[in-house]
């Protein structure tokens, strides 16, 4: 099928942490796909202004001025409780509000146009998201509605639910979830086609800003892609890393001049874009510096940094790394020999492997999950057409027992889609009911694990205990989500707001809020054009005016020009009204001088 017969495209978006990616399969292939900055990667970013909204890149310049309202990390707030300990450890570092919601939910709370808001990891998610489809519009000259998504292996089924009702909220019909190890083996299978003769095992070590996962697949010939296991922690990446080195120099400085800087927000985020750049300029030489003039309380700050420090303050994360690798092999029932490629995705790492330079790190999970949107779009291309994947499950799934025991109906690393039914017997005489606890994990006690949701079965038939069985059916689609029900009362476990799952009114709600906020932005991006226009305007009249007389006038206008096309540059954040005023401002030169 070719673009004039898909007249709905499909997209992939790599959500990332950090960043976000977006591509689309075109002209026989994949097209990663540039922002209105030209920059094929987007930082996962919103601003709220005194009256406008900033995503992306627009969003990322200006947040050392605006700290407390410029939101970054949702992707590690989504589908997770308030309560949760590595939650809390990220508030004492954000510099943004976060609080406890309905249920338990983290709420990130921002100033915007004069009044406090509100507003849940899944709705910064879905602007990012919804950036991501503009992008994509712009470039195909069209609407887009259809999307893969892809999201860490290791997320759990409400981590998965969320980001799906995300991609809801921005107007998306997400066809697929997919793992992103599993797109960038993708990527890596259709890049590799030719070399790949009968099977080979890849493993796919995925350290992005704020995840990181490991899978093991086997990739045949015919464009098979079999997972056979995965392994992470949704809570580790790049940005941990940073942390690190921001907490050092924190440390250094109060060291020094015995003054704390933790408090001053602006300092902090400097500090950590200093971090980030010299922890990119550490991975190609073995020292750099850190200069930072009038860092806090008018001090400047200049330290060091060594490869040597780097990995010393970070020790303990990378040996995470390792671990999580050995944990993944031993899954897969492999040895290291057994592996013949290891793909890097995102901010990694080294591994002592030969590796796969093939792709970009940065690039492969969208790419992958381009290839994926076309297949489900029934396009014919012959290398999405072949493309057969069998995932897994990352976490094993069960229901909580007598003495809070865990007993898993389907294991970790299970193929999917899947069904698998477990009988559980009554504990009392003539039970007539029974409330089933679902969790997803690893630990022996069910409430160690991620409570996915409850439900009660009833009709029980009358009998002695232990006599009646109940049967219960899990089910997890593609996507990796989970359904359960049982064959007596026919009651079918929904993540609902109980559970911190959006209702379908809270997203309808939401689906209304974003498509107001987009107005607004376009109104803006309107006065903003409006603008520009009266700037050619003006510059077109100079260029006339070269040709005869009228320098003094020729000196204002262009005096004009300069100053105003720098305050544009300078005030990203301006209201309409300021915009406004300028052009106003304009139109009065103009007609001072004609």
């Amino acid at each position: 099928m070719d673009d004039r017969e898909n007249n709905t495209p499909a997209i992939g978006i790599d959500l990332g942490t950090t960043y976000s990616c977006v591509a689309v399969w075109k002209h026989e292939r994949v097209e990663i796909i540039p922002n209105d900055q030209g920059n094929r990667i987007t930082p996962s970013c919103v601003a709220f202004c005194d009256s406008k909204r900033l995503i992306g890149d627009d969003a990322d310049y200006q947040a050392a001025m605006n700290p407390a309202n410029t939101i970054f990390d949702a992707k590690r707030l989504i589908g997770r409780r308030f309560s949760d300990s590595k939650v809390q450890d990220d508030i004492k570092l954000w510099p943004f509000r976060v609080i406890q919601g309905p249920v338990d939910t983290p709420k990130i709370v921002v100033s915007f146009k004069g009044e406090e808001k509100e507003f849940l990891a899944e709705e910064i998610s879905s602007m990012i998201l919804g950036k991501m489809k503009e992008t994509a519009e712009t470039y195909l000259g069209k609407p887009v509605k259809d999307a893969v998504i892809t999201v860490p292996a290791y997320f759990n089924d409400t981590q998965r639910q969320a980001t799906k009702d995300a991609g809801a909220i921005a107007g998306l019909n997400v066809v697929r979830i997919i793992n992103e190890p599993t797109a960038a083996a993708i990527a890596y299978g259709l890049d590799n086609k030719t070399d790949i003769n009968g099977k080979i095992n890849v493993l796919i070590f995925d350290l992005g800003g704020g995840t990181f996962d490991v899978s093991i697949l086997t990739i045949a010939e015919g464009g098979t892609i079999e997972v056979k296991a995965v392994a992470g922690d949704t809570h580790l990446g790049g940005e941990d890393f940073d942390n690190r080195m921001v907490d050092h120099c924190v440390r250094e400085f109060t060291r020094r001049w015995n003054k704390d800087m933790t408090g001053n927000y602006r300092a902090l985020r400097r500090l950590r874009c200093a971090c980030e750049k010299a922890k990119r300029i550490l991975s190609c030489i073995t020292q750099t510096s850190i200069d930072l003039d009038w860092l806090h309380e008018g001090i400047d700050f200049s330290i060091q940094f060594t490869r040597a420090k780097f990995e010393e303050l970070n020790m303990d994360s990378f040996n995470k790394c390792i671990q999580t690798v050995e944990a993944c092999l031993s899954d897969a029932k492999m040895e290291k020999s057994d592996v013949n490629d290891v793909i890097l995705v995102g901010d990694s790492t080294r591994i002592p492997k030969k590796l796969c330079k093939s792709l970009n790190p940065d690039e492969a999970v969208a790419y992958g999950a381009a290839v994926m949107a076309a297949k489900l779009s029934a396009n014919n291309h012959k290398s999405c057409r072949d493309l057969l994947l069998l995932d897994v499950t990352p976490l094993s799934l069960g229901v909580q027992v007598k003495g809070e025991v865990f007993n898993v109906v389907i294991p970790r690393n299970t193929l999917i889609p899947t069904k698998k039914s477990k009988k559980i017997s009554t504990t009392k005489d003539d039970q007539s009911s029974a409330h089933i606890k679902v969790y997803q994990d690893e630990r022996a006690r069910s409430t160690d694990n991620h409570l996915l949701g409850k439900f009660k079965i009833s009709g029980i038939p009358p009998s002695p205990k232990g006599d009646a069985k109940l049967k219960l059916c899990f089910e997890i689609d593609v996507n990796g989500i989970l359904t359960v029900n049982d064959k007596i009362s026919k009651e079918k476990l929904t993540i609902t707001k109980e559970n911190g799952r959006l209702s379908t009114e809270q997203i309808e709600r939401m689906i209304e809020d974003a498509k107001k906020y987009k107005q607004e932005d376009k109104e803006y991006e309107k006065k903003v054009d409006a603008l520009m226009d009266y700037i050619y305007k003006m510059d077109d009249k100079i260029k006339s005016m070269r040709r005869g007389r009228g320098r003094r006038r020729l000196r204002k206008m262009e005096d004009a020009i300069v100053d105003t096309t720098k305050w544009i540059e300078q005030n990203k954040a301006a209201s309409v009204d300021e915009v406004q005023r300028m052009k106003e401002h304009l139109e009065s030169i103009y007609m001072d001088e004609f």
